[in-house]
Protein backbone atom coordinates (compact mmCIF):
# COMPACT_ATOMS: atom_id res chain seq x y z
CA UNK A 1 0.00 0.00 0.00
CA UNK A 2 3.24 2.80 0.52
CA UNK A 3 4.17 1.84 -3.19
CA UNK A 4 0.54 3.00 -4.34
CA UNK A 5 0.53 5.78 -2.15
CA UNK A 6 4.28 7.06 -3.07
CA UNK A 7 3.29 6.62 -7.01
CA UNK A 8 -0.23 8.68 -5.99
CA UNK A 9 1.13 11.70 -4.52
CA UNK A 10 4.01 11.68 -6.94
CA UNK A 11 1.67 11.45 -10.03
CA UNK A 12 -0.01 14.06 -9.26
CA UNK A 13 2.95 16.27 -8.41
CA UNK A 14 4.03 15.76 -11.68
CA UNK A 15 0.57 16.41 -13.46
CA UNK A 16 0.12 19.99 -11.59
CA UNK A 17 4.11 20.49 -13.07
CA UNK A 18 2.93 19.10 -16.54
CA UNK A 19 -0.52 21.26 -16.22
CA UNK A 20 2.12 24.52 -15.11
CA UNK A 21 4.68 24.31 -17.70
CA UNK A 22 2.42 23.47 -21.06
CA UNK A 23 -0.12 26.58 -19.68
CA UNK A 24 3.38 28.96 -19.27
CA UNK A 25 4.48 27.48 -22.48
CA UNK A 26 1.21 27.88 -24.55
CA UNK A 27 0.66 31.38 -23.34
CA UNK A 28 4.09 32.18 -24.61
CA UNK A 29 4.59 30.40 -27.70
CA UNK A 30 1.14 30.13 -28.52
CA UNK A 31 -1.78 27.59 -29.17
CA UNK A 32 -1.17 26.80 -32.78
CA UNK A 33 1.32 23.90 -32.44
CA UNK A 34 1.22 21.45 -28.88
CA UNK A 35 4.40 23.02 -27.72
CA UNK A 36 3.63 22.08 -24.35
CA UNK A 37 3.07 18.87 -24.90
CA UNK A 38 6.14 18.15 -26.81
CA UNK A 39 8.43 20.21 -24.06
CA UNK A 40 7.11 17.79 -20.67
CA UNK A 41 7.54 14.83 -23.57
CA UNK A 42 10.98 15.88 -24.38
CA UNK A 43 11.89 17.07 -20.48
CA UNK A 44 10.30 13.81 -19.21
CA UNK A 45 12.17 11.48 -21.74
CA UNK A 46 15.47 13.21 -20.78
CA UNK A 47 14.94 13.12 -16.97
CA UNK A 48 13.87 9.14 -17.43
CA UNK A 49 17.11 8.58 -19.27
CA UNK A 50 19.52 10.25 -16.71
CA UNK A 51 17.29 9.13 -13.42
CA UNK A 52 17.22 5.43 -14.71
CA UNK A 53 20.83 5.32 -16.02
CA UNK A 54 22.52 6.80 -12.28
CA UNK A 55 20.08 4.63 -10.77
CA UNK A 56 20.55 1.36 -12.42
CA UNK A 57 24.24 1.46 -13.08
CA UNK A 58 25.99 3.98 -10.84
CA UNK A 59 24.05 4.09 -7.49
CA UNK A 60 21.83 1.93 -5.55
CA UNK A 61 18.47 3.56 -4.45
CA UNK A 62 15.85 1.58 -3.43
CA UNK A 63 12.39 0.56 -4.98
CA UNK A 64 10.94 3.58 -3.73
CA UNK A 65 12.41 6.13 -5.13
CA UNK A 66 12.30 4.58 -8.44
CA UNK A 67 9.00 4.33 -8.20
CA UNK A 68 8.46 7.98 -6.45
CA UNK A 69 10.52 9.28 -10.05
CA UNK A 70 10.22 7.13 -12.72
CA UNK A 71 6.41 5.71 -11.95
CA UNK A 72 4.91 8.10 -10.56
CA UNK A 73 6.40 11.52 -10.95
CA UNK A 74 7.43 11.33 -14.87
CA UNK A 75 4.37 9.37 -15.07
CA UNK A 76 2.33 12.52 -14.20
CA UNK A 77 4.80 14.42 -15.92
CA UNK A 78 5.14 13.43 -19.37
CA UNK A 79 1.76 13.23 -21.63
CA UNK A 80 1.71 10.86 -24.18
CA UNK A 81 -2.46 10.67 -24.32
CA UNK A 82 -2.15 14.22 -24.99
CA UNK A 83 -0.06 13.63 -27.77
CA UNK A 84 -2.06 10.96 -29.15
CA UNK A 85 -5.48 13.41 -29.08
CA UNK A 86 -3.85 16.00 -30.21
CA UNK A 87 -2.55 14.09 -33.31
CA UNK A 88 -5.70 12.82 -34.06
CA UNK A 89 -7.03 16.58 -33.78
CA UNK A 90 -4.83 17.25 -36.43
CA UNK A 91 -5.46 14.31 -38.76
CA UNK A 92 -9.44 14.67 -38.34
CA UNK A 93 -8.83 18.55 -39.79
CA UNK A 94 -7.14 17.16 -42.27
CA UNK A 95 -3.42 18.81 -41.44
CA UNK A 96 -1.87 16.60 -42.25
CA UNK A 97 1.86 18.33 -42.27
CA UNK A 98 1.46 19.31 -38.12
CA UNK A 99 -0.13 15.72 -37.56
CA UNK A 100 3.04 14.59 -38.78
CA UNK A 101 5.03 17.11 -37.41
CA UNK A 102 3.76 16.23 -34.24
CA UNK A 103 4.29 12.57 -34.10
CA UNK A 104 8.02 13.00 -35.82
CA UNK A 105 8.83 15.45 -33.30
CA UNK A 106 7.69 13.52 -30.20
CA UNK A 107 9.10 10.16 -31.08
CA UNK A 108 12.62 11.29 -32.66
CA UNK A 109 12.95 14.21 -30.06
CA UNK A 110 12.01 12.24 -27.17
CA UNK A 111 14.39 9.35 -28.20
CA UNK A 112 16.65 11.76 -28.20
CA UNK A 113 16.33 13.41 -25.05
CA UNK A 114 16.35 10.04 -23.49
CA UNK A 115 19.96 9.28 -24.99
CA UNK A 116 21.30 12.48 -23.61
CA UNK A 117 19.98 12.14 -20.90
CA UNK A 118 22.10 8.00 -20.53
CA UNK A 119 25.15 10.18 -21.83
CA UNK A 120 24.96 12.66 -19.57
CA UNK A 121 24.38 10.79 -16.47
CA UNK A 122 27.35 8.79 -17.75
CA UNK A 123 29.62 11.84 -17.48
CA UNK A 124 28.46 12.65 -13.99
Amino acid sequence: MDQIFIVLLSGGCGAVARYILTTWIGSKIGAYFPFGTLFVNVIGCFIMGFFMMLTTERFVVSTNIRLLVAVGFLGGLTTFSSFGYETMQFLREGNLVNAFMNMGANLFIGLLALWLGIIVAKLV
